[in-house]
């Protein structure tokens, strides 16, 4: 698991990277971007989150882009991102009501387990998956045991906010702490 958020954060990184030397490349003005720049990160959050089991990390690098390049506010950003990711996981609770249907998910290893632990744990199970990268199993479960949608949204939401704050103080954090780049 530490080698895949190693591997996440460098692609990441690298997508940041891109941006910015997209923006200073074609010479992009970001100085009054920052109502637009909370648009592109709603739409490729959303995006980023409805892309089931898609290790997509492009939202990352926008949100970071926007609070670095645009100068949008770090909660605001964060706030409509977490609003979006927690709508995009509506794809893997859908795909998991209307696919219980289609294929058996009780013959599923691991399955009744992991159902088990969700109703113990509740909605604090739900946002402690949230926040592991790979949420998607969180809305695959909540949807496959026909949890209420607003039982799944709301531990779901703050999961999200508590996760793309961590990633965007301490990246922004990290970026800082790195040399300029030439461009």
């Amino acid at each position: 698991m530490a080698l895949y958020i190693v591997i996440l954060t460098g692609v990441s990184y690298g997508f940041y990277i891109l941006l910015q030397y997209l923006t200073t490349y074609f010479g992009v003005p970001v100085e009054g971007f920052a109502p637009i720049a909370y648009l592109i990160v709603f739409g490729v959050t959303l995006a980023c989150n409805a892309a089931m089991f898609a290790p997509v990390v492009f939202h990352i690098s926008i949100m970071i882009w926007a609070i670095e390049q645009c100068n949008c506010n770090l909660v605001f950003v964060v706030l409509v991102a977490s609003v979006a990711g927690a709508l995009g996981e509506l794809t893997g609770y859908y795909v998991g009501y209307l696919g219980k249907r289609i294929v058996l998910a009780e013959s599923t290893p691991g399955y009744d387990r992991f159902v088990g632990w969700m109703q113990r744990y509740g909605p604090w199970g739900i946002f402690l998956v949230t926040l592991q990268p790979l949420a998607d199993i969180a809305g695959l479960v909540a949807g496959a045991s026909k949890l209420p949608i607003w039982k799944f949204l709301l531990p779901s939401w703050p999961a999200k906010f508590l996760k793309y704050f961590l990633v965007c103080y301490f990246g922004g954090a990290i970026l800082d702490l790195l040399p300029p780049l030439p461009f």
